[in-house]
């Protein structure tokens, strides 16, 4: 309740922010007079207001004050208050809150061309109204462990209901057939989109859903901005994986570059292969990489479909990344690469089979197993994997491998490589494995090698042998060593005892 107190004051905002509001006499001791236009096409900018009283609708004034009256509207709308009293300035309040809604209304409906000037005006009044400095996190202010954004629903900022009809306005004027880029690009420029997506960072879910909807659009409809814009995302990424491993957005923009992705040119171009290598694939390295791992891997395998002979790449890379005690996340790996060798072809999938192998080997011995899910957070990861949440297991869902044919495919035109890397696991899983569903599994896979190869299996089968035999001659002669030495000590303090 504290941290919601402390996260629920007025927003703070930067000192050009502060600026852009006295353009319009947001507050009482505003002075400011702008100079009248030597065009009378192009709507002089109203005297500054000092209290907000309610202005006519624009159906109710002629066509030609109508521009004067966008304008004067915009200047209510920069007005700040204080939300984190309901009660204080609730009028005016309520009238900023109907005329931003009415402004909605105009930009929707498409009813009259908005002159250069007014679309000008009205971005700097959406700027002073959503970029601000978000408040710390909940984790900096505990020290406590970040955790899903999403879990504290209930919170919600005061000053939303104003915000959330501001984002309307934003998004209603970039998909709007009427804006022309060419003007608009001067308004939304890259200081614009900059501070965009510094707001991906706020804990607001619905203010992060809005501005990936806004992002999307500008970088479908601004064709200039499109490189600036993956540019500035990767560098959130570089943040997020080499500094601070917090971020609250990082989600969002994914799905972002999901749709963009999704509409690459091929053959593929440099730039979007290094930053799959450079940004992407480390994205699996942080700890919370849960809370986002659907879009990241929804963004991997469309890099893999585009372009099939980057599955190598892909595979190597998830292995260099490989989780050596977080199981969770390990479940995750198992359930990405499934789906990674689903889009792999033959020539890729040989390329990488022995490391590949090596880690599936180790993931077929793993001990782990848990019956319970502890929170919210695991559901979500166990979900992400398609297991049950009454059971999961490392070793089951590496053998699960095998029930996708597409795989089994793969695996029997490479089974003379593949065979002898896991033999070993699959063995030890029958004879020493504790779980009996395991054995199971473990069976039906030595039983589909078999059927592949049987000459190969005896093979491997015999070599086991011969290697357990040959470790079982090392145990017994190191046993007899120490025998030796214990004897040896044993005779030696009998030689050395004094009698009385």
């Amino acid at each position: 309740m504290f941290k919601k107190i402390i996260k629920g004051g007025q927003r703070k905002h930067s000192k050009s922010d502060s600026t852009d509001a006295s353009l319009y006499g947001s507050g009482p001791n505003s002075n400011a007079v702008a100079a009248p236009s030597r065009n009378s096409d192009v709507p002089m900018a109203p005297p500054p207001m000092a209290t907000v009283e309610p202005l006519p609708l624009f159906r109710d004034v002629p066509v030609f004050d109508r521009q004067n009256l966008f304008m004067r509207k915009l200047q209510i709308c920069c007005f700040q208050f204080d939300f984190s009293d309901t009660f204080k300035s609730a009028r005016e309040k309520e009238i900023k809150r109907q005329t931003l809604l009415e402004l909605v209304d105009l930009i929707q409906s498409g009813s009259g061309k908005i002159m250069e000037r007014c679309q000008e005006e009205m971005i700097k009044m959406i700027g002073v109204n959503i970029f601000w400095c978000l408040p710390p996190a909940s984790h900096k202010n505990t020290g406590q462990e970040a955790t899903d954004p999403e879990e504290d629903e209930a919170y919600l900022e005061p000053s939303w209901p104003h915000l959330q009809i501001v984002y309307e306005l934003l998004l209603r004027y970039a998909v709007s057939t009427d804006t022309d880029t060419k003007v608009a690009k001067r308004f939304i420029d890259h200081s614009f989109v900059l501070k965009l997506l510094d707001l991906f960072d706020s804990e607001n879910h619905r203010e992060r859903e809005f501005l990936k909807t806004i992002l999307h659009r500008i970088y479908g409809k601004f064709m200039v901005h499109r490189p600036f814009i993956r540019k500035a995302i990767n560098n959130i990424f570089f943040r997020f994986i080499y500094e601070t491993e917090r971020h609250s957005g990082i989600g969002e923009l994914l799905e972002i570059l999901g749709s963009i992705i999704n509409g690459f040119a091929l053959p593929m171009k440099e730039e979007h292969k290094l930053f799959l290598v450079r940004a992407l694939i480390p994205l699996h390295k942080p700890k919370p990489v849960g809370v986002y791992h659907q879009q990241l891997s929804y963004c991997i395998i469309q890099f893999v479909e585009k372009d099939y002979e980057l599955a190598d790449t892909v595979i190597r890379g998830l292995l260099k990344y490989w989780p050596l005690t977080n199981c969770q996340k390990e479940l995750l790996f198992l359930g990405e690469l499934e789906e990674v060798l689903e889009a792999t072809q033959s020539a890729e999938f040989q390329r990488c089979v022995v490391p590949l192998f090596r880690q599936i080997a180790r993931c077929l011995n793993s001990p782990h197993f848990q019956n319970w899910v502890n929170n919210d957070f695991d559901a979500q990861l166990l979900s992400a994997c398609d297991v049950s949440p009454l059971t999961f297991h490392i070793a089951e869902r590496a053998l699960f491998l095998w029930n996708n044919e597409y795989i089994v495919s793969l695996i029997a035109q490479n089974q003379q490589a593949i065979l002898p890397i896991i033999f070993d696991a699959l063995e030890k899983n029958i004879r020493s494995h504790w779980n009996q569903a395991i054995h199971g599994l473990t069976a039906n896979v030595k039983k589909m090698f078999m059927e592949m190869d049987a000459e190969l299996f005896d093979d491997c089968h015999r070599q086991f042998e011969e290697k357990e035999a040959r470790a079982q001659e090392v145990e017994e002669q190191r046993e007899m060593t120490w025998k030796k030495l214990v004897d040896a000590a044993a005779h030696r303090g009998e030689d050395n005892m004094v009698t009385v």
